[in-house]
This record gives structure tokens, sequence and C-alpha cells, in this order.
């Protein structure tokens, strides 16, 4: 709740000195000379007393009643308007046996990976974004929605093991490219995040890239991993977990063709830290024009008070008028 006149509630503390003045002033009677106090010891005041402090009190009520209906109480209510457009994403996520590598200790890079994921839909809220997943095969995990909670919840559900081992980079693409294929958005993108080499021949990279061109499609490719060798776990059956070496092998070339072919950019990402950057760049390059407008309805509380301050008056005069009255 708010006050469209805040100012008359300063009104309060001179409200409450002329009530504590008044209260003073009528407690004032004749004056009895007795010779001992102990006469008056056990003595009450008798029930015209209690009458007279609730008339001041119905006085005092009234009058914080209608003070409180001037400053005119209400309550905002906002409705948002959203002009303009937002951008079609579709996020295409590398899920082969290789994305359990622990270079981005302590988590691997599948977990990295989808946290980022996560935390840049989240401040993409005027978008639609899709998900796909791949590994020797590709399918869509989430279409193209504006309910980022529906897909956050597909995030968690993918894990390594859902496809066959692999890396269909050209048929990651071309499924992402299918998703925005119908969409009417004047930007559209697609960020592509790989560890490896395009090792399954079913869709040619740059074909799928050719065709995410035609359809006006720009595609950043984020490659992942550090140089080298990389930790990675193994799980045995009887000895439980060991580690092992693997080394990373990303077709830079590759990634770098597909994204200049279609306006785009190519990074590398060699710690989770990096990748967060990566996906910083990503949303300072991809704007959305979304104009937001406010429109404010108030809902007036000042009836309530003012009738209550009335009644408080009334109250106020009959008790002046009969049992809190005051005889000459």
């Amino acid at each position: 709740m708010e006050f469209a006149r805040p100012m008359v509630l300063g009104l309060f503390p001179l409200l409450a000195l002329v009530f504590w003045w008044g209260l003073r002033r009528s407690d004032r009677g004749a004056t009895l000379r007795f010779s001992d106090r102990r006469v008056w010891f056990g003595v009450s005041g008798g029930r015209r007393v209690r009458w007279r402090r609730l008339h001041h009190a119905a006085r005092l009520l009234a009058w914080t009643a209608l003070l409180v209906a001037l400053a005119q109480p209400r309550v905002a209510h906002e409705r948002r308007q959203i002009e303009g457009e937002g951008i079609d994403i579709a996020m295409a996520l590398d899920i082969s046996g290789s994305m359990r590598a622990l270079d981005f200790e302590p988590d691997d890079r599948i977990t990295v990976a989808k946290r980022t994921i996560e935390e840049f839909v989240e401040g993409r809220p005027n978008d639609r974004i899709a998900l796909v997943v791949f590994a020797a095969r590709a399918f869509t995990q989430c279409p193209l929605t504006l309910d980022h909670r529906v897909l956050s919840r597909f995030l968690d559900e993918v894990q390594i093991g859902l496809i066959e081992d692999g890396t269909a980079i050209g048929m990651g693409v071309a499924t992402a490219v299918k998703r925005l294929a119908r969409s009417d958005a004047k930007s559209k993108i697609l960020v592509l995040l790989t560890d490896g080499v395009n090792n399954v021949t079913t869709v040619d990279p740059m074909t799928a890239a050719q065709a995410a061109k035609s359809l006006g499609v720009k595609i950043y490719t984020i490659g992942v991993g550090k140089e080298g060798l990389a930790p990675y776990p193994i799980d045995h059956p009887i000895l439980g977990r060991r580690y092992t070496q693997i080394e990373t092998h990303i077709d830079e070339e590759l990634l770098r063709q597909m994204s200049a072919l279609t306006g785009g950019q190519y990074f590398r990402a060699q710690t989770g830290e990096g990748l967060q950057r990566v996906f910083d760049v990503i949303d300072e390059l991809e704007t959305s024009k979304i104009e937001t407008t406010v429109y404010t309805d108030y809902q007036q509380l000042a009836g309530p008070w003012m009738w209550a301050g009335l009644f408080f008056l009334l109250v106020e005069s009959l008790l002046g008028a009969t049992l809190a009255r005051v005889l000459p």
C-alpha cells in the first residue's frame, strides 16, 4: 500500500499533541481539600470516568482515520507490455564420452557446460531457446520455448550415454538449424559447443553450415577443453573409479570456417571461467531489442477510512451527549 499524499501523515504528531493537551484539560475538575489522602484509598473513578476515556479514544480514532483517508491510501497494480522482438537461439551441446574429462576441475566438461548454458538462458528472458544434444546421432531435447523453467528441467536430464558415442557435429548443426527453419524472428543464432572432431559422416558440417547461412542463422562455435592431456574417469566394476589421461583434439579450423561462413565467431574455452566469458561475449553481441512499457492502475482505499472516521465521530458525539456528558 502507498499514499498519494504522504505529507498529510506528517500531521499525526500534531494530532497526538492536541489529543494529549485536550485529555489533560478535561481531567481538571473541582478541587476538594482533605487533611488526609487515605480518605481516597480504594475509591475507583466509576463508570462515568471510563465512559469519558472511551469518548476520548473515539475522538482520537475518528481523526486518525480521517487523516489516513486524506492521505489517500491506494494499492498499485502494474501491467507490463513488451514491445519488439527477441532472438531465437538453438543450443547444440556435444554429449560424447570425452565430455566426461575432468580438465575443468573439480567438475567435468559436461557439468560446467550445462551450468553455463543455464546461466546464459536465465539472462535471456525474452528469447525463445531450443536445446539439441548430439553424439553419434542428434535429437532435439527441447524445442524453441519462452518457458525457460521447462528448458532448465530438460537440460538437467541431459547426461552422457543418452546416445551411442561419437561426435556428429554436422548432424548436431543440421538438427539445430531445422529447429530454427520455421522461425520468423529477425535474428536467429546457433551456439555449438563441442570438444572433439567430427567423426560421423552422416551430414557434412560445412553443408549444414551452408544450410544455416541460407536461412539467415548465425553460428557461434565453442571448442571446449584444454590443450594436451586431460584426466578422464574410468569406472571399473571391481577396482572402482580410476583415472587415465586423454588428449583433446578439436578441429578448430572447421569450427572457424563454419562460424565465418554464417557471420558468427569461434571461441576456445579451456577453463570453466573461460567458458563463462565466452557466453558473456555472445550475450553482448546478440542483444534483444525489447522495450517494456509499464502501466500502473491504482485501487483507491480512502473510502473505508473515511467511513471509519465518520463512524467514530458519531460514536464520540453520542457518548458526549449521553454517558460521557460533562455537567456544569
